[in-house]
């Protein structure tokens, strides 16, 4: 990772999701840019790891779908750290398949993470931002809610959803100075992704105008500059990370 700019020092950021992948990714380019990170994730022991190797930050077990468990991490971020200045929705899963072959249930689960535990979290962290007249909420939503992919009604559908709530949220909470934004990321060199068949791969890099895969650090970075002042007079957009894919 290169030198991040100190511009959350004193800050106090909260990330769903952050015990791997992007979340985890966010949770490090934040505690280098000097916040308090709130590791918050379903998995305990995961949290609590990723959350031991950054600098000022705590993990703990939160599971999206439940308003007590998203409250409950927003009080912790508090009592810990005195406030709640930036919220990321990141938390998230994928359950893929055919229309023919997708369960209700399913398309169910995949809603109530992305979708609902995304709303659960804007509410939660709105009730507190109101009060400090300050604060950045970050709603992490994807390509395929743009575009639509293929085995992935659940999903897209649950992304794109992500998008008007960020944009009606903005425009209640404005007024407070409370910002609400979006990030989009596309194809993504994490772990899932190297699941694909070579072939597939490279046929989809191909698509896109900068040729190559977004880092982890292209999207966390652009979640910082969202968390940060720097984007001060930002709320209700969409920052597609995409290298031009979808364009």
């Amino acid at each position: 990772m290169t030198e991040v700019p100190q511009l959350l020092t004193g800050r106090t950021a909260l990330i769903t999701g952050a015990a791997q992948g992007l979340g985890a990714s966010m949770a490090e380019v934040f505690a280098a840019a000097g916040a308090n990170v709130v590791v918050a994730d379903i998995d305990q022991q995961a949290a609590e790891a990723t959350a031991a190797k950054l600098p000022s930050a705590l993990g703990l077990a939160c599971d999206v779908t439940s308003e007590q468990d998203v409250r409950s991490a927003v009080s912790t971020a508090i009592e810990a750290y005195g406030s709640l200045d930036v919220l990321v929705n990141n938390a998230g899963f994928t359950r893929d398949a055919s229309l023919r072959n997708l369960s209700f249930d399913d398309f169910k689960a995949v809603l109530d993470v992305h979708l609902h535990g995304a709303w659960l979290g804007v509410r939660a962290a709105a009730d507190v931002m109101r009060e400090q007249k300050s604060g950045s909420i970050i709603n992490v939503s994807s390509m395929s809610g743009k575009q639509g992919n293929p085995g992935q009604t659940n999903y897209s559908a649950a992304k794109a959803g992500v998008i008007g709530m960020t944009k009606a949220a903005a425009k209640e909470l404005g007024r407070h100075n409370v910002r609400v934004n979006a990030i989009q990321p596309g194809l993504i060199d994490t772990a899932m992704i190297r699941t694909m068949k070579p072939e597939v791969l490279e046929s989809r890099i191909a698509e896109i105008p900068l040729g190559r895969l977004g880092q982890p650090d292209d999207v966390a970075n652009t979640a910082l500059f969202l968390a940060s002042d720097m984007s001060a007079y930002l709320t209700g957009i969409t920052i597609e990370i995409s290298g031009g894919r979808g364009m």
